[in-house]
């Protein structure tokens, strides 16, 4: 779609959105631990200016060990509440954390019963699988 817009450009949809998804991620972290972090009681957020407020003692307190939230200081986050919504619940805190093997354990046995599941058969609600949606719609109306 990108090519069709900008013919002549050298430039690659999925790899410039990854790249724009990390950068936005890691932002929102920044801000999320000024928030969250141990003694960061001080911060807050002015949701008309949608950005991070505090005395300029706070700011420079944090920034002269955490330089990255500098940016931070009299730049607004937009999209901060909503990024909070998508990134806060996977965020690792002490409490459920997982290790790596956790997690490898944890896809490991959605992959086993996604496979038992597949090998038992599944009738749909006695549904036929190869059913297009247009041929279903069909059906759903006859059937009135």
């Amino acid at each position: 779609m990108l090519e069709n817009f900008l013919p002549h450009a050298v430039l690659k949809a999925k790899p410039n959105l990854e790249s724009r998804i990390r950068t936005l991620e890691r932002d929102w972290a920044t801000v999320y631990d000024m928030f969250s972090g141990k003694d960061n009681s001080n911060f807050g957020w002015d949701e008309h200016r949608q950005m991070v407020v505090a005395e300029d003692a706070v700011w420079n307190s944090y920034i002269s060990s955490h330089k990255v939230a500098g940016q931070f200081r009299h730049c607004s986050f937009p999209y901060y509440n909503q990024l909070t919504s998508i990134y806060s619940k996977d965020r690792a805190t002490r409490k459920d954390a997982q290790t790596t093997v956790d997690i490898v354990k944890e896809i490991d046995d959605e992959d086993v019963a996604t496979a038992n599941n597949l090998e038992e058969g599944n009738d749909y609600h006695r549904c036929e699988d190869d059913v297009s949606l247009n041929e279903m719609y069909v059906l759903h109306n006859h059937n009135r």
